[in-house]
């Protein structure tokens, strides 16, 4: 049976990591039962627990942290709500066992690499579908449902009160809403950040290894934040043929979007243009790489 997911991976335990989420992607109401039973602890023998996976809840010590996945971008968010965590200790012996066992789920496994100094210092993961494969969009339950609505209910009656409360109430109000929208620009100008220092090669529009590890954290902002509309815009030093470089830029931007796309999000949420050598960064040196870079630009 053909592959329906490829999981790359930096560092041995990060790649484990992205089998684990590749199952949730494919199974997404699996619990965490289900998890123990597709990855039982006969696959991972020599790492001193007695379980590949528990409840963030469970790790209850210091030294227990240690030795599984407790950081909040780590921390694999079920859909009954159970935040799993997944054990670090990973033998080469059990890792390939693992990576053997994943393709009994269609899973496949590239090669992983070290992690780059400077550039995920902590290794990272990234998946791709294959073979036309789409993922199960999680069903939500009537009971979310019920909670949805009665959260808006409250809502509505919590922002009729604040309509009538004071001026000075409803900019406390505002300033936090402003605090948070900076947080995500913020984080989406780190992110373009780092796409820029892993270069597209010269006169190219191949995205590198790099750069898809960036852009799939730029993914997985995008899930969590669905208002989030962003506009890629590319540019080139003033090098060459005024008319290659817009191609370029036009094709390296493209390139971007079709790998967001690729990762799940909606196309109608991406724009993408490419501006040539039209807008030097430094127009003093035309030809500096300062000039090649491509912009994430919130779209309002």
């Amino acid at each position: 049976m053909a592959s329906k997911v490829r999981v790359y991976g930096k560092a041995q335990n990060r790649t484990v990591l992205g089998i684990f989420n590749a199952y949730l992607v494919m199974y997404p109401h699996a619990t965490l039962e289900d998890f123990k039973k597709a990855f039982p602890k006969e696959l991972n023998p020599d790492s001193g627990w007695k379980v590949n996976v528990q409840t963030l809840e469970e790790c209850d010590t210091e030294n227990e942290k240690k030795f599984f996945f407790t950081d909040e971008e780590d921390v694999i968010k079920l859909q009954d709500g159970t935040k799993m965590v997944l054990c670090k200790m990973w033998t080469k012996p059990s890792f390939e066992r693992l990576v053997a066992h994943a393709k009994s789920y269609d899973i496949e496994v590239a090669e992983f690499t070290a992690a780059e100094k400077g550039f995920g210092k902590k290794g990272g993961w990234r998946l791709e579908y294959l073979n036309g494969y789409v993922p199960p969009k999680p069903e939500k339950s009537k009971t979310g449902l019920y909670i949805a609505c009665a959260v808006i209910v409250v809502v509505a009656i919590l922002a009729f009160l604040l309509a009538r409360s004071c001026n000075k109430e409803t900019q406390v109000v505002e300033k936090i809403v402003t605090v948070v929208d900076t947080v995500y620009v913020q984080q989406i100008e780190e992110i373009e950040k780092n796409f820029n220092a892993a270069e597209f090669e010269k006169g190219k529009t191949d995205l590198s290894d790099a750069s898809k590890f960036v852009l799939h954290d730029l993914a997985k902002l995008m899930e969590k934040q669905p208002s989030i509309k962003l506009k890629i815009v590319g540019h080139t030093s003033a090098e060459g043929d005024d008319a290659f470089n817009q191609k370029l830029s036009e094709n390296r931007a493209k390139a971007a979007v079709d790998f967001l796309v690729s990762q799940g999000i909606a196309q109608d949420r991406l724009q993408w243009e490419g501006k040539g050598s039209t807008e030097l960064k430094d127009a003093e040196n035309p030809e500096s790489n300062v000039n090649r870079r491509t912009e994430f630009i919130v779209i309002e």
